[in-house]
Parts: C-alpha cells; sequence; structure tokens
C-alpha cells in the first residue's frame, strides 16, 4: 500500500513552476529575493508551498545584489527572480556584478507566452540575447519536461569555478502547463576536488627556491575555495610576504608578520612597490579582472607561478613561467614539502613598517570633517574580527581597500570585479540574513546611498538590524578625485543631499549625525544596539584624495630606489 501511494504521489502531475520550486529545493536555496509579476504568478503561487522563503524587494536591482552578496558570502547560488520586460531590464546590473565579481547567482525571469514572442508584444524583450554577455550561460524554457534539466545546468554552471550568474526565461504559458510523469529535480552531485601535476609541482618548488625576493600575489578565488589556512602556513614557513587584492581581504590574517597590504588602488601604493621590486610572483587564486597585470607587471618582466583551479588567462604581461592548476590548498601543500626559505623579506618588512607609522598618526586626529583615515581607524575598533563589513563603491572603497585590516576572508566584501556603486546597502540585508548574530556595517557614499535607499524598507520589514555609514561630501568623489589627479580641476560631480537623519526617521530606521570626530566610536556602538538598522551621517574630508596621490607620488621613487 505504500509503494502504491509514493508511486501515485510521484505520477501526480504538477506544472512547470511547482516542478521548477521543487528544484530549487533540491539546490538547497534558502531564499529568492525578488518582485512578482503577472508573468511569474504561477511561480509566486508554488513558492507559498514551499520552503523557500521569497523576500520581496523595493526594486530588482535590490534583489540582484541581495542574491550576489548570498552567493560571495555562502558559495552557493543566491537566486532573484523578475518579471518580464522592465522587471527583467532592472536585475542586469546586479547580475553583471554577480558575473564580473565570480559570485554564484541564478536570476529567473517570466516572459510572455511562446505564441506571442515571433510579433511584435507589449514588454517583450529577447531576454536570453540580454543576459548572454552577463551571465555564463541563459536559457529560454520551451518545453515543460525540460525544466529539472535546466535549473540542474543553471546552478552547475553558476557554482562552478570560476562562478557567476545565470539566467533562466521562463514564459507564462510554459509555467502553467502540466508535467503528467517523470518530473522530479535531478540529482546534485559535489564537484571531485582535481590536482595539480606533480612536475609543476616540483618546477614551481624550484623556482621559489631560487628567487630572492618571491611575493604572493593573492586573489579572489583563494577565499572562494577556502586557502586561507594553506596560504597562512604557506607564507609563514617560507617567510613569503602576501599582497592581496581587493576581494582577497583577510585571507593572510592582518596579525601575520608577512600580511602586507591590498593591492588596487588607482594610484601607485606601497602594495606595488613590494611587488615591483620582487622577483618571483607567486599567483594564488589570482583574477586578472581584479586588478589587470598591466598595472603591475606593464612590461612582463616579473616571473609568474600561477596556483589556482583554472589554467591562467591569456594576457600579454601575465605569461607564466610555471602553471600549477588544481585544488589550491593541496597544491601548496605540496610545493612548501618541496622547498625551503630561511631568508626574512626585509624589502617588504621595512616598507611594511613605513605604511603602519603612517597610518598610526591619524589615530588620535580629531579634525571635522573627519579625515577618511581616522574614521576607519574607530570603525576598526568598533567591529570584531568575525564581523562583515561591505564596502560600496566609491573613494571610500580606496580608503578601505588601504586601511581596513581584516582577521578572516569574507569580512571585508568589496565589488571589485564589476564595481558596482548601490551594492552595500541591499548587500547588507543579505548578510545580515546569512550571519544573524555578526555586526554587519555598510559603508556608503551619499551618492552610492541614495541608488538603493529603497530597500531600507525591505531590512525594517525583515526586522534586520545593520549600520549603514555615510561617507558624506556632496559629491561623485572618487571621479572628482580622479579629476584632480588628471586635470587639477573638477566638474558636473556635485549635487545636494536630503537629511540623512530624517530620511532614516520617515523610513522607521534609526538616524544619527556626526558633530565632532570624538562621536563616531560611541554612535557606533548605540547604532549596533539597536533592533532597526541605523543610519550614521559623517562628513568627510576628501582633500585626503589628492594629498594621498601627491604623497605616493613622492614616496615611489624612494622606495624603489632603496630596492
Amino acid at each position: 500500500m505504500q509503494k502504491k501511494q509514493n508511486c501515485e504521489q510521484e505520477n501526480k502531475s504538477i506544472n512547470t513552476a511547482e516542478l521548477m520550486v521543487k528544484c530549487l529545493e533540491n539546490e538547497g536555496v534558502e531564499y529568492i529575493f525578488g518582485i512578482p509579476g503577472e508573468e511569474n504568478l504561477a511561480v509566486i503561487d508554488a513558492l507559498n508551498r514551499s520552503s523557500i522563503r521569497f523576500i520581496i524587494t523595493r526594486h530588482e536591482q535590490g534583489a540582484a545584489f541581495m542574491a550576489d552578496v548570498y552567493g560571495r558570502l555562502t558559495g552557493h547560488a543566491g537566486v532573484c527572480l523578475a518579471t518580464l520586460g522592465p522587471g527583467a531590464t532592472n536585475l542586469v546590473t546586479g547580475v553583471a556584478d554577480a558575473n564580473g565579481d565570480g559570485a554564484p547567482l541564478v536570476a529567473i525571469t517570466g516572459q510572455v507566452g511562446t505564441e506571442r514572442m515571433h510579433i511584435t508584444s507589449h514588454q517583450y524583450l529577447d531576454l536570453t540575447k540580454m543576459y548572454e554577455p552577463v551571465s555564463k550561460r541563459t536559457k529560454l524554457v520551451v518545453r515543460p519536461d525540460t525544466i529539472n534539466e535546466i535549473v540542474r545546468l543553471a546552478f552547475k554552471y553558476a557554482e562552478s569555478e570560476r562562478p557567476g550568474a545565470a539566467h533562466i526565461d521562463l514564459p507564462v504559458n510554459i509555467s502553467k502547463m502540466t508535467i503528467s510523469s517523470g518530473g522530479k529535480p535531478l540529482k546534485r552531485v559535489s564537484p571531485h576536488k582535481e590536482f595539480a601535476d606533480i612536475s609543476n609541482i616540483e618546477s614551481a618548488a624550484a623556482e621559489i627556491f631560487k628567487a630572492k625576493k618571491p611575493v604572493i600575489l593573492a586573489g579572489s578565488s583563494a577565499v572562494r575555495n577556502h586557502a586561507f589556512t594553506a596560504i597562512t602556513r604557506f607564507a609563514e614557513t617560507l617567510k613569503i610576504p602576501v599582497v592581496n587584492t581587493m576581494m582577497a581581504k583577510g585571507i593572510i590574517p592582518c596579525t601575520s608578520k608577512y600580511a602586507m597590504m591590498t593591492i588596487g588602488i588607482p594610484q601607485k601604493d606601497y602594495a606595488n612597490q613590494i611587488v615591483a621590486a620582487s622577483d618571483l610572483i607567486i599567483a594564488i587564486g589570482y583574477d586578472i579582472v581584479e586588478y589587470s597585470p598591466s598595472k603591475w607587471n606593464p612590461d612582463g618582466s616579473i616571473p609568474i607561478i600561477h596556483v589556482g583551479t583554472r589554467p591562467a588567462h591569456i594576457n600579454k604581461c601575465y605569461q607564466c613561467r610555471v602553471e600549477v592548476v588544481g585544488d589550491i590548498s593541496k597544491s601548496l601543500e605540496l610545493i612548501q614539502a618541496r622547498t625551503d626559505r630561511y631568508t626574512e623579506p626585509e624589502f617588504a618588512l621595512s616598507t611594511k613598517a613605513k605604511f603602519k607609522a603612517e597610518q598610526s598618526t591619524y589615530a588620535d586626529d580629531r579634525s571635522f570633517p573627519a579625515k577618511p583615515q581616522k574614521i576607519l581607524h574607530d570603525v576598526r575598533q568598533v567591529m570584531g574580527e568575525d564581523d562583515i563589513l561591505l564596502s560600496d563603491v566609491g573613494a571610500h572603497k580606496m580608503w578601505i581597500a588601504r586601511l581596513y585590516e581584516c582577521h578572516r576572508p569574507n569580512t571585508c566584501i568589496i565589488s571589485n570585479g564589476f564595481a558596482t556603486m548601490g551594492i552595500a546597502l541591499p548587500g547588507a540585508i543579505a548578510a545580515k540574513l546569512v550571519y544573524p548574530d555578526q555586526k554587519v556595517l555598510a559603508v556608503v557614499g551619499d551618492g552610492g546611498f541614495m541608488m538603493n535607499v529603497q530597500e531600507l524598507e525591505t531590512a525594517v520589514r525583515l526586522k534586520l538590524n545593520f549600520v549603514v555609514l555615510i561617507f558624506h561630501d556632496c559629491s561623485y568623489g572618487l571621479i572628482k578625485w580622479k579629476q584632480m589627479d588628471q586635470y587639477g580641476a573638477n566638474s558636473c560631480v556635485d549635487f545636494t543631499n536630503p537629511d540623512f537623519v530624517r530620511l532614516a526617521e520617515a523610513m522607521y530606521c534609526k538616524g544619527y549625525r556626526i558633530e565632532k570626530v570624538e562621536d563616531l566610536i560611541p554612535t557606533l556602538e548605540n547604532a549596533f544596539a539597536q533592533k532597526v538598522p541605523a543610519i550614521i551621517d559623517c562628513m568627510v574630508d576628501y582633500s585626503e584624495n589628492v594629498k594621498l596621490s601627491k604623497h605616493l607620488q613622492a614616496i615611489s621613487s624612494e622606495l624603489m630606489a632603496a630596492f
């Protein structure tokens, strides 16, 4: 009798949308971020009987950013949903960001019925063509019995290295068609680890043994592949300094002697000088989309060892002497066992000491508007080792990259592949859903904050408490910085702002305004104690931007001469 009931249950007809939701459950989906529309009502109906929580957002871009950051923090594809036409176009920027940053994401869009696709139709766009350049795979569902294959393929593509976005376009008529039998999710299979060729391991070990000034350049793939422990052990055992990209902050704890700085700001910073002085770069999990090799190896003269899960990119400035392709942690373990180094990297340690000495001078700075160096110094005092800071994109991102030290990977989230303004506030919602017990701080410019401010309502509705710290300068500060560096003047970058405290209160959040720099730490502590999102408005002195450019230019020649 039980077998008969099971058989009847398996053969019970369901529609395409219902099977798709079952497939999403099978993929381990916890949340879908999005906005319902007429063409995805069958999906919404199926979600009402699902364990998946549908989170309504106030703009599709916010939904895509939430899925983006969810994917980056968990390694499992975040899912976002929109209707056809303008709903689908609104998703595109967030989907492109996930694809550019290497974050797993699956975007699902509604679509007109297949009977309307051959003629001019209201709100119809060829979405597979539109999503093709911003995703790893895009597929239109044209048969109900293929939905289980299409969903499994989408997640396989999205989550496999290098992760990115996948897109499913579901026409409204197909979503309601029944599947009489055989409609069940496909088995989810974990990928097997692949290991590097031993001859390449030995060649890499020999190159490291011969080098006098090797430097590790760690990138985002090292974070995704959980190489934190392996890189730290490798660097500390072999006494090799580690420079990281913006998206690999925390890949070695900031307390380590061999943790250097972040590379990637437009100017030639201390980290660039360490790389330029090296005679061998060990690129571990490095992705050229984060920071072009033309900026740190313009003439291709520095020898490179590539350690990653995928072969090296083709680039005339990134021609590798050895490629070690396979599981990163195992590769480092095997290389380490085959080589020795006993000399301290004094060239890097002395540069780090100069950098640290400079930053210590801002700890007691009392000027206001606050210097970005002082703001980030105080932020670090409040944030715990496992708490999460999300940086929006703007001038503040450059300061965060330089100055915000991390103890663990994924505790400072920076978009530096596609580098999209407006990501931090919706991203903070995703971060708080994933890590409800940790402090979450979104650091934003006043420009980026206003791009997705509507998602404060989403956060309040979800009863999430996180803090948004606004670097307030009434300008698109990073563009102004670049204008001043290149032209000595600026234009078309200034604007006015609302009263951010009153805006916060109107959104049922807590609002604060910093009047003197001494108030920042107690205000942050008070803000984190609230049960609703808190907004802190802090005027920032961005005259420090151009001062930094001039300072780095002045010291560049001095440092290189010393090496």
